[in-house]
């Protein structure tokens, strides 16, 4: 499969990524746990069905340690038994986050309740910051065609 758009080649693409990249570099130097990071990413992703993200992220949690059998589970996370409460809040809010057209309304009041009570107001930026960027550039993967399986640990980083 080859990509519709190559982003490397393109200026006006390397323009936006660079700062694209830059934004991503600030959300995960937030204090919003790095596991919490990944599976969030990575279900977000899997929701889109970003191939390429999927890819990534999967690769970068267990590149840090992050174990296959929460990284099988976080698609059915909610009849899972490995995630903790905090972990489930972020992916229930990143999932309605991702599902605001098929949710409309958006975030529950509920589930913006249950992700305050596990993670202060910065990482609640942060955790916010991560659907909507994670939305974006699962979409500019999904347009384009991005093909996945060839992605390295800290290839962007």
């Amino acid at each position: 499969m080859d990509a519709r758009l190559n982003y490397f080649g393109n200026p006006t693409a390397g323009k936006t990524l660079k700062h694209m990249m830059s934004a991503g570099k600030t959300i995960k130097e937030s204090p919003l746990p790095a596991a919490t990071q990944e599976l969030v990413a990575l279900r977000v992703s899997q929701i889109n069905g970003c191939a390429v993200c999927v890819d990534m992220h999967t690769k970068e949690a267990a590149a840090a340690g992050e174990t296959s059998v929460r990284l099988n589970l976080v698609a059915v996370w909610r009849e899972a038994t490995v995630f903790t409460e905090a972990e489930r809040a972020a992916l229930e809010l990143a999932e309605q986050g991702t599902r605001i057209a098929d949710a409309a309304g958006g975030v529950t009041d509920e589930v913006w309740a249950s992700a305050a009570k596990h993670y202060d107001e910065e990482q609640l930026t942060a955790l916010v910051v991560l659907v909507s960027f994670m939305n974006t550039v699962n979409r500019l993967n999904v347009i384009t065609q991005q093909p996945a399986g060839d992605y390295e640990p800290g290839q962007f980083h």
